[in-house]
């Protein structure tokens, strides 16, 4: 049984809402649909959180993991209010750690980018993993 989830279609901070991104089961992943003629990148508003009575002691390692993972990476956020305003002004890492991973939502924005040099795919190799030390809190 997870306790940690991710969570996509604009979440709230400090809320429950957002859609849970497919755990493991690739039935409702985080979708990007890039052009790699030009050569783009997308990103997307996500959020991460416990099932209630647990939270991540310290920080949660986010990254991506899997054949395509290098053309992945994630930002804390910064009160975006846009996916466009992320990708301008964030700080893009393949690793990011958030704080106060709870009950609630903790949002962190995903990017996808592309070369010209790839053929159009549905790539689902990309898992998100999230990792940290989850402690009950009741």
């Amino acid at each position: 049984m997870s306790i940690m989830h991710f969570y996509m279609n604009n979440p709230t901070a400090g809320t429950t809402d957002g859609t849970e991104i497919s755990n493991g089961t690739e039935t409702l992943p985080l979708t990007l649909t890039l052009d790699a003629s030009q050569e783009e990148a997308k990103a997307a508003k996500c959020a991460i959180r416990c099932n209630s009575g647990y939270s991540v002691e310290g920080g949660a390692s986010i990254y991506g993991s899997g054949t395509n993972s290098a053309k992945w990476q994630f930002a804390i956020d910064n009160n975006y209010s846009t996916a466009e305003d992320a990708l301008t002004f964030a700080t893009w890492q393949d690793t990011i750690v958030v704080d106060n991973v709870g009950a609630s939502n903790v949002i962190f924005w995903a990017k996808a980018s592309s070369t010209s040099l790839e053929s159009p795919a549905n790539d689902r190799s990309v898992d998100i993993i999230g990792a940290g030390l989850i402690v009950s809190t009741e």
